[in-house]
């Protein structure tokens, strides 16, 4: 993952924004995946090494997310009796509902019977990844390796659709390449293998997570199916969400890193469309904000006993620290802490000397 993007240029995209004003554009109140209603149409994209229980839950916990994701999960990892790693990535609280477990893996017979393991675990749904651009997913044919093979994507789609009944779904990029664009055959024929709904991450395998994201290819997606899209991609701001509805058409939006850097993005997303005034207002998050963000999620990692909590913490501390006054002290101060509580109290440590001033710390 990169903490950073490109700047955008929305003029040179074609890109324009919603008027402000009475009749915009914004994103729906809710939406259907099969049986399952989300609401509202917002998503947390499946993210490796960061979509886990305590992710999840603290995204949940802050509002504004109707649907959250699993890390992608190995199907083979998960029917093998000894991955336990793989079986970790698969636990979740009954907070979470409505939860969708994303599965990557180029076997069918292996797909089928993961997602039936799914479906018994009690998830609202299941979904196929064929978007992770990383190369040691992509060599063994999975992820967006599969862009290239779509009779092998058939395959994977009626051997799954024929094993579970839960929601099926599946996320994917626009293809190979420029010269490689499959989204919309993609999207057609998970309809007509009756899949629940489609989510695009607009950018090709080879841009990884550079350049722009091409909101045009969502719109010819939605254009060209009657299942729910999901469109994926460039959502930084309540506007962008906001936007990429009005220019694509758009069921729900889904957004991954920007949720990494600011977890309130969808409480966000939520404000401005809920607003009244032309200038849809929403919060920014004060220090005293990002203060109780940042010791409630070390304090749920340490109480989880997640597997590599330390790891963890110095990574989403240069993620929840980025916009903070002398946040980089507090990351070297993080980076260089040799335990879990350590960590925690070189938080406790940077927060109390802003905060006790503004009155903030002492109503904690």
């Amino acid at each position: 993952m990169r903490k950073f993007w490109d700047n955008s240029n929305d003029a040179l995209l074609g890109r324009t924004s919603p008027p402000l004003a009475g009749g915009c554009v914004l994103v729906p109140e809710r939406f259907r995946i099969g049986g399952v209603e989300i609401a509202p149409a917002t998503v947390l994209a499946p993210m490796a090494g960061v979509t886990d229980t305590v992710f999840r839950r603290f995204i949940r916990n802050l509002g504004g997310c109707g649907l959250i994701m699993t890390e992608f999960t190995s199907a083979d990892g998960i029917l093998r009796a000894r991955d336990k790693k793989a079986k970790r990535y698969l636990h979740f609280y009954e907070d979470e509902h409505p939860i969708s477990a994303q599965l990557f893996g180029s076997d069918p017979r292996v797909m089928a019977e993961a997602a039936h393991l799914v479906e018994e675990l009690g998830f609202d749904l299941v979904d196929l990844n064929l978007g992770c651009p990383a190369k040691k997913v992509v060599k063994c044919n999975g992820g967006s390796g599969l862009l290239r093979d779509l009779p092998a994507i058939r395959r994977i789609f009626e051997a799954v659709r024929a094993r579970v009944s839960i929601p099926f779904t599946v996320k994917f990029r626009a293809g190979w390449s420029e010269q490689e664009i499959v989204c919309v055959e993609l999207a057609k024929m998970a309809e007509d293998c009756g899949l629940c709904a489609v989510a695009l991450h607009a950018r090709t395998r080879e841009q990884g997570y550079s350049g722009q994201a091409r909101w045009e290819w969502i719109g010819a997606v939605k254009q060209a199916v009657k299942i729910p899209v999901i469109g994926n991609g460039d959502i930084r701001t309540p506007r962008d969400a906001c936007s990429m509805v009005e220019q694509t058409g758009c069921d729900a939006v889904m957004i991954g890193r920007s949720a990494a850097a600011n977890p309130w993005i969808f409480r966000q997303i939520q404000q401005y469309c809920a607003a009244a005034t032309a200038d849809r207002a929403y919060d920014e998050p004060s220090n005293g904000d990002r203060y109780q963000m940042i010791r409630t999620y070390f304090e749920m990692l340490i109480e989880e006993e997640m597997p590599g909590a330390q790891g963890k913490m110095k990574q989403f501390a240069s993620w929840f620290t980025h916009g903070v006054p002398g946040g980089a002290g507090l990351r070297k101060a993080v980076y260089e802490a040799e335990s879990a509580p350590e960590i925690l109290e070189r938080v406790e440590e940077f927060f109390a000397a802003r905060l006790w001033g503004e009155g903030a710390l002492a109503k904690t």
